[in-house]
């Protein structure tokens, strides 16, 4: 373990009231190993506890939405990396939020809620695409990180123990091993520089302001986690000591979640990270209509080890909070409430005001909004902040931005845009309802919905959807619109069986262009190559007219018969174009049968 990040760890009795724990976020792609991690953490120091329901010396506490790791336990776990040394810290508090929340959403004070993160990476897969979406929102946050290298139990011939140092294991592994870890870890190293960052080995590290530590672990084995929590509580102590001392004043928390609880109705899911919170406190929440005034009517913790989204009516009540602490709230008037903003403890009328000015400032999202633009959603103020912020680097201007699911009204606003190119709704990280899917559907103006838990996947989509959109633009300023026509095969004027089959036919309703599909009882039957009155060669032919055409791929006496009514065919992205242009009644007509033998086999032709 490197001297220079546990320097001067000596335990001093009485400093731990004066220090909160450090609260550590797990990032990384998809099965990467970020819940196995957290698994394992929950695991820790379960053999010292008599019964999952005793708060016992050594054992962990689950909060909501949280877990904490005490210090006995950590002292005892990392020991021997200390040297006889001890962490200062009360634990640590694992933020462990249900997984459609967004590490950009959670924030405290403007910053990021946690003070240092984990980077879970899979040694075998590198940088994937979640990975390179957690670094950018670690740059942004400007949170301090370790990068876990998870895993290294796949590499060929490694042999991994239950709770050993990694510093141990790494020497009893063997020679080819070895070189296929380095192989990995120097590939790592490759993709991490191109994302801006100094990738090191933690045991190598001189100056860890300048470089970032690696520490290779396996999750589900066990093996290197004391290295790993060594290295992070290290971190912390060394360059976070003062927003782990600031511990005095009014309680401060991060809203994770609203939920609607049997027997108390709408609650609060918080992480209390800075004071206390008390049964009885008066607090200033952010809510849609700026900053709102209640009071903590309950305030619980889950019983025993229940799992946080599954504690269902199992909960204690408890008088008060300290941070840091994952709480649940019971209060008056929590409708609208925004998650992911600050619930603030107050205890005068002069720290209410002071409160209630902040979160006003809060609900006003510090969003620069443009009178022609796109529309952004998100399920947090820090995933709308966070999206914007891509935007605008971007230079795409933003109309409106909301916090919520997509609505129908969302919808409309987009519609409204007069730059078709504007007419989108990006929504970071939180759901469309379904009417917004069906005002969609039935729009005329062409709105597109993208949505995705990645917001480097939402710029890509709207790039190609803008890219796809512009193209048609210009295929729709160019082409004659094509309009919808009946025809019918008149008796005794077939002047050519097929090759192509040459008929006499009269324009019952509508037109007919060259080109054109004709359809009979829904089915294709050839295509329109040309049409001729006498001598003279026609684009199109108008209802009423009598004209011959010829038609590829059919033959008179198979697939039609003299005396037939036949459809003429219309280009999809035509029928778009003609529900915006005049027709006559019987040109509507025959587009209507039109769109109905389409939409038999795809619900959304011409929509």
């Amino acid at each position: 373990m490197s001297e220079s990040i546990l320097k001067g760890k000596e335990h001093e009795v009485g400093g731990m009231s004066e220090r909160r724990q450090p609260i550590v976020a797990v990032l990384g792609h998809v099965d990467h190993g970020k819940t196995s991690l957290l698994d394992h953490v929950r695991s820790l120091g379960e053999q010292s506890r008599s019964s999952v329901m005793d708060r016992e010396a050594g054992g962990i506490t689950q909060h909501i939405g949280a877990t904490e790791v005490p210090s006995e336990v950590l002292n005892e776990l990392c020991a021997p990396l200390l040297g006889g040394k001890t962490f200062d810290s009360p634990g640590l508090l694992f933020i462990d939020t249900p997984g459609h929340h967004s590490f950009s959403s959670l924030r405290s004070r403007g910053g990021s809620l946690a003070d240092i993160a984990i980077l879970m990476v899979d040694i075998m897969e590198g940088c994937r695409p979640q990975t390179k979406e957690s670094l950018r929102i670690l740059k942004q946050s400007k949170t301090p990180f370790v990068v876990a290298a998870n895993k290294v139990d796949r590499i060929h011939g490694w042999h991994a123990e239950e709770g050993r140092s990694m510093a141990i294991s790494m020497r009893g592994q063997s020679k080819e091993s070895l070189g296929l870890f380095d192989q990995r870890y120097w590939e790592l190293v490759g993709q991490f520089a191109e994302e801006g960052f100094n990738l090191e080995r933690y045991e190598k590290i001189k100056d860890f302001t300048k470089e970032i530590a690696m520490v290779p672990i396996s999750a589900r084995e066990g093996e290197g986690i004391q290295d790993l929590l060594a290295v992070v509580i290290g971190l912390a102590e060394r360059y976070l000591s003062d927003q782990l001392t600031d511990v005095d004043g009014s309680g401060e928390a991060t809203v994770l979640e609203m939920k609607e609880e049997r027997g108390l109705g709408k609650t609060l899911d918080l992480i209390l990270h800075r004071g206390s919170i008390r049964k009885g406190d008066e607090i200033v929440l952010v809510s849609d209509r700026g900053g709102i005034s209640t009071h903590v009517k309950g305030l619980f913790s889950p019983r025993g080890m229940s799992e946080m989204r599954d504690a269902g009516d199992r909960w204690d009540n408890t008088e008060a909070a300290y941070a840091a602490a994952g709480v649940k709230i019971s209060a008056p008037s929590l409708e609208g409430v925004l998650v992911g903003t600050t619930l603030r403890v107050v205890n005068s009328d002069e720290e209410r005001s002071a409160a209630i000015a902040s979160a006003d400032e809060e609900a006003n999202l510090s969003i620069e909004l443009d009178e022609e633009g796109v529309c952004i959603k998100s399920d947090t103020v820090g995933g709308l902040e966070a999206l914007a912020k891509e935007l605008r680097e971007v230079g795409v201007p933003i109309r409106e931005a909301s916090i919520g699911k997509v609505s129908r009204r969302d919808v409309r606003s987009a519609e409204a845009s007069s730059d078709p190119l504007h007419r989108i709704i990006m929504a970071f990280s939180t759901e469309i309802l379904e009417e917004a899917e069906d005002e969609i559907s039935s729009s005329e103006a062409g709105v597109k919905h993208i949505g995705s838990d990645i917001i480097y996947r939402i710029l890509e989509e709207r790039e190609e959807w803008v890219e796809a959109r512009k193209n048609e633009l210009e295929e729709e300023s160019r082409e004659i619109v094509v309009y919808p026509g009946r025809i019918m095969l008149l008796p005794d004027h077939t002047f050519r069986v097929s090759k192509p089959a040459v008929v006499g036919v009269r324009v019952l309703a509508g037109r007919v262009h060259i080109g054109q599909g004709l359809l009979k009882d829904g089915n294709r039957v050839g295509r329109i190559k040309s049409i001729r009155s006498g001598q003279e060669s026609l684009k199109e032919a108008r209802q009423g007219a009598e004209v011959a055409i010829s038609v590829d791929g059919v033959t008179v006496g198979r697939q039609i018969e003299e005396g037939d009514i036949l459809l003429v065919d219309i280009p999809e992205s035509h029928a778009r174009k003609l529900r915006k242009l005049e027709m006559t009644p019987v040109e509507e007509e025959v587009y209507e049968e039109l769109l109905s033998i389409h939409r038999k086999n795809d619900h959304f032709w011409g929509r």
